[in-house]
């Protein structure tokens, strides 16, 4: 039986919750364990494409030029592996991002493309293990392409005593998604990011998402000034500094989630 890629899209529609971080490291821990990993940037911010050492303004195809053919014949000469690009980490590549991608969003609804993302990531199940995709914080036509193309659904939060409102409403948009347009998805649940064990408004956060019965992965991403580091450097953790506690705690939340995937088989 051929292993299927797992797909899976990390999500929140409040920015500065670190989704660019956490699709990064997870995916970076992957490929240092020596699997084949794509990262593919839907936000025209191009945060994830910087993460990974490219530019969202260097004019090499991308998602943008994906999302343009299908709605014109522009690109029609370029097979999937020409929007792929290597990043200077083993194993690890990259679908990149630009901000042509607010232009297109308008024309790309009214064609009705909103499939077209998962049928051309399931065309790459030979090529990949696993598959991270990072998302605009808002629910709008990329983020609900990359819902319904992913399997897996990772929800960051950030502590904020506030976001846990934001965070079930969050939850039952998705409910919605899976009934509509993706019934196989499957919310693995929150990382919790940024997280300060010793004070006492992230504790507080934490219990209310809690008491409301979300799934919280463990362990908790702790606030670290080395991950501005590996912003600053394009490198993720893994690569940047092994044995930091930040990275110990990806590594295990790699696990965690790994371990959640072989126990649905």
């Amino acid at each position: 039986m051929i292993a299927l890629t797992i797909k899976r899209v990390v999500f929140n529609r409040k920015g500065g919750v670190g989704k660019s971080t956490i699709t990064c490291n997870l995916a970076a821990i992957a490929a240092s364990k020596g699997k084949k990993i794509l990262v593919v940037d839907l936000d025209p911010q191009a945060n994830t494409t910087s993460y990974l050492g490219h530019d969202g303004k260097d004019n090499v195809v991308g998602i943008a030029e994906f999302m343009e053919s299908t709605i014109t014949r522009n690109y029609r000469e370029f097979g999937s592996e020409d929007y792929i690009r290597k990043t200077r980490f083993e194993n690890l590549s990259l679908i990149s991002a630009s901000y042509a991608l607010v232009d297109l969003e308008a024309k790309l609804e009214a064609k009705h493309k909103i499939y077209k993302l998962r049928d051309f990531l399931n065309n790459l199940h030979e090529d990949f293990d696993e598959i991270y995709i990072d998302t605009p914080p808002a629910l709008n036509f990329f983020t609900l392409s990359a819902l319904i193309a992913a399997d897996r659904c990772i929800l960051p939060y950030d502590c904020d005593v506030f976001a846990r409102d934001a965070m079930v409403d969050l939850t039952d948009e998705l409910e919605e998604i899976i009934e509509d347009h993706n019934p196989d998805l499957i919310v693995e649940g929150v990382v919790v990011n940024q997280f300060q064990a010793r004070a006492k408004l992230p504790q507080q956060a934490v219990e209310q998402l809690a008491k409301e019965k979300f799934k919280l992965l463990k362990p908790f991403i702790s606030s670290s000034v080395k991950v501005k580091e590996s912003h600053a450097e394009s490198t993720p953790l893994v690569f940047l500094d092994q044995k930091h506690k930040v990275t110990q705690e990806f590594v295990e939340l790699y696990k965690s989630i790994s371990r959640k995937r072989r126990a649905k088989k």
